[in-house]
């Protein structure tokens, strides 16, 4: 493997570089700088959504007739790092990098000329209906039922899905439904698209740790869903669900975002005093956990490169995608400990309106003066920290993916 870019790759990565600090505003930085979890405020994500889609890199993993990039997965990599680097505020995944190679790979042409242009503009917002009360980490256990109404030719939903991010802000749902009990659990399971303005739908926040109302609960009452928004077959969408996964889990760089962090940690850790008198950074203790956080994330890094390479050589990422995912989860937990370590005092104070959360704050009045205590960083570690604590519980928990592994690489 060869980890050194050639002379086109450098030129791209400079383009690259040019354009973001030339289109990044300091208020979309700051909105990037200041996420308090994987996902950006919502008008900051969606201004840059635009701005990139204008330059025609929003989508960039997109097969070209749709809007894609004719790109090399180096260059893929190299523009995922530098906007992170940059501090450029972070896309929605759930349209863009989810549901849209969905109907690419299962669509019919119809759906694919209304939804991928209007996903690419921010028109149509997605958000995704998977786990249930009942169904988390065992997606196929999902009951949510779609029975068949043979006049209409809709599919009359009823049900819940939870832990639904940004369901108040997306016009669009796509879920997995229960059409047939018949068969394996996987089997009768179907991929369809819902209008969220469609009646019988309601929406109810869940409030987080960190105060913020970015989960949902959906509740389905009769909701009628024509089947011309099945993606794929009726009772076939466990194939569908299963393609996704492997772009919510794997692909992407996130040793950079990681990267970051650790040296805000260092940096911050530099200016708190520690516990035996200097900088917490001098501190024996301390300074060995951040070193094996650092260790680690270049590791990660290098495991990255590897999946790059085995792409590049046509290649599938295959268990590799949750070995990146359980890795990249825990070491951020581990960084945002760190942070909190480093916040001191200051960072047990509530402090949301020194942030750029990615939802409504519930119950909170911020000061009139704006009055912050401490710094800025101070006042997102803790929110960051609670809202880390669901990274190796989402997009399958990190026990699943280690199942996963011992079952594909150790023959277990």
């Amino acid at each position: 493997m060869d980890l050194t870019w050639s002379p086109t790759d450098i030129a791209f990565r400079d383009e690259v570089r040019a354009f973001l600090q030339d289109k990044l505003t300091p208020e979309l930085q700051r909105a990037g700088r200041l996420m308090t979890s994987v996902y950006s405020d919502h008008e900051a994500s969606l201004q840059w959504q635009a701005i990139l889609h204008e330059r025609g890199w929003a989508a960039p993993a997109w097969p070209l007739e749709h809007g894609g990039c004719d790109w090399s997965l180096t260059q893929h990599y190299i523009f995922s790092r530098e906007s992170i680097l940059a501090g450029a505020p972070a896309l929605s995944p759930m349209g863009i990098r989810m549901v849209a190679h969905a109907i690419v790979a299962y669509g019919t042409q119809a759906q694919k000329d209304f939804f991928l242009p209007r996903i690419l503009t921010g028109e149509v917002f997605f958000c995704q209906g998977y786990s249930e009360p009942e169904s988390g980490s065992d997606l196929a256990s999902l009951s949510m039922a779609a029975v068949s109404d043979e006049a209409s030719g809709d599919l009359i939903c009823t049900g819940s899905k939870i832990w639904t991010t940004h369901a108040s802000e997306a016009n669009w749902m796509f879920a997995l439904v229960r059409t047939s009990r018949t068969g394996k659990k996987q089997q009768g399971i179907t991929f369809v698209l819902i209008d969220m303005a469609t009646p019988g739908i309601q929406i109810r926040p869940l409030v987080m740790t960190s105060g913020e109302e970015i989960q949902n609960q959906v509740f389905f009452d009769e909701v009628r869903v024509p089947k011309s928004n099945v993606i794929g077959q009726i009772d076939d969408g466990w194939t569908v669900a299963k393609y996704l996964l492997e772009f919510e889990r794997g692909g992407g760089a996130h040793a950079p975002a990681l990267q970051v962090m650790a040296a805000e940690v260092a940096a911050a850790a530099a200016s708190q005093p520690g516990p035996a008198g200097g900088s917490l950074i001098d501190d024996p203790a301390f300074a060995r956990k951040l070193a094996d956080a650092r260790i680690r994330t270049e590791v990660l890094e290098i495991l990255e490169y590897r999946v790059l390479a085995a792409l590049a050589g046509g290649g599938h990422p295959g268990s590799a995608s949750s070995m990146l995912k359980v890795l990249g989860t825990e070491l951020s937990q581990a960084l945002t400990e760190l942070a909190m370590e480093a916040a001191g005092p200051r960072g047990r104070a509530y402090q949301p309106h020194a942030t750029s959360p990615g939802g409504p704050v519930a119950e909170f009045e911020p000061p009139a003066d704006g009055y912050v205590t401490g710094e800025a960083w101070q006042a997102v570690a803790p929110l960051r920290y609670f809202n880390d604590r669901a990274g190796s519980i989402y997009a399958g928990s990190n026990e699943i993916q280690r199942n996963i592994l011992a079952k594909a690489e150790l023959g277990l």
